[in-house]
């Protein structure tokens, strides 16, 4: 029987991640992804899946190679310097993931690799994005974490608690999420056996497509069209009496709430009053939640990640070319403990197709 796409095919056993999309759960690694989000860091999630466990001792020399390897080597960044201006952020990331492929990279792959392209990655994508701007390029701090140095590289001022502990919560909550579509490019191209940086190109590639990897921009415009709480029941009652769709509610797999936007959301409740696009995402959702359980009863529409995503970049005034590549920069982790567990037990991925075509004779 064909299944188009491999909808709902097996094509591999992993010990990385579970969705349960019936119950809401997010699995990393035998952990709830809501519990990592209110106790670990970046760091330690990202330690995790690629190494199975949580960190004990070990965590700071972990912390230490991560940061030593932020700094961008002189030809990558000539390669940047010599991009058109007008070629897209993902495109920046594909072609200099790709040229950072060296005789470091074969066959098999390395946590060290994956911590270095991790490392490095969003580094590309603040000196990429000075060099648009026409601003000075902030050169990364060692004595920052990754999400909070990823900010300060990016702005050049320290981000608040508040923008760093949310966008630390996003990131880990996207860092993997089964056999997405860019996953399954990571791991059908090492598969052949071939290096680390030719998956992760692949990954980068298949993310960078709008059905993937798309940015939370429709979310933002919904926010900003409503602006203020006051607003928010008329301008939600008129879409849904126009049968319009609400941007951020329901998810083609999750069936009840998304456990990434509950975790996104509990981080979110402990800083009311200190940001007020966060503030004004809470109550949207409390007022379209409502809404939607009046108009479409029986649909199971809740929040989705991407919802309190836009809250978030908003917040932090990311431009909206950085969704996707701050997206990237997390699920790189996934991607990586995925080369890493393929390269384990490799098999080639070779499914077959049906001709539908004709047959037809020259004679």
């Amino acid at each position: 029987m064909i299944q188009p796409g491999l909808k709902g095919v097996i094509a591999t056993e992993t010990k990385i991640s579970h969705i349960d999309g019936e119950q809401g759960r997010l699995i990393y690694r035998g952990y709830e992804v809501e519990e990592l989000t209110e106790q670990y860091s970046f760091e330690e999630v990202a330690y995790l899946l690629w190494f199975g466990l949580l960190p004990k001792k070990d965590l700071a020399n972990f912390n230490e190679e991560l940061k030593s390897q932020r700094t961008l080597p002189s030809y990558l960044k000539k390669i940047l310097d010599t991009l058109p201006g007008e070629m897209d952020m993902m495109s920046v990331l594909r072609t200099v993931v790709s040229a950072e492929g060296s005789l470091d990279y074969t066959w098999k792959p390395t946590i060290q690799q994956s911590m270095k392209l991790t490392s490095m990655l969003p580094t590309i994508i603040a000196y990429r994005n000075h060099s648009l701007q026409g601003t000075s390029f902030v050169e990364p701090r060692d004595d920052l974490g990754h999400v909070e140095n990823y900010l300060y590289m990016l702005n050049g001022v320290l981000p608040t608690k508040a923008q760093t502990n949310a966008l630390e919560t996003y990131m880990i909550l996207t860092m993997e999420h089964g056999m997405n579509a860019s996953t399954f490019s990571a791991r059908v191209t090492a598969s052949t056996e071939s290096d680390l940086i030719s998956a992760v190109t692949s990954a980068i590639g298949t993310m960078k497509g709008p059905l993937h990897g798309g940015a939370p921009s429709e979310v933002i415009h919904l926010l900003e069209e409503i602006s203020c709480t006051a607003n928010t029941e008329k301008v939600l009652r008129q879409k849904l009496e126009n049968r319009e769709k609400l941007m951020g509610f329901g998810h083609r797999v999750y069936k009840t709430h998304d456990p990434r936007a509950v975790a996104l959301k509990n981080t979110l409740l402990k800083q009311i009053g200190e940001d007020e696009w966060l503030d004004l995402a809470l109550h949207v959702e409390k007022t379209a939640i409502k809404l939607l359980e009046k108009y479409k009863p029986g649909r199971g529409l809740y929040t989705n990640v991407e919802f309190y995503a836009a809250a978030i970049m908003k917040a932090i005034k990311m431009d909206p070319s950085l969704f996707t590549p701050t997206f990237t920069a997390s699920r790189i982790v996934g991607w990586t403990a995925h080369i890493l567990e393929q390269s384990q037990n490799n098999t080639i991925y070779r499914p077959q197709s049906k001709y539908i075509g004709n047959f037809i004779s020259i004679k």
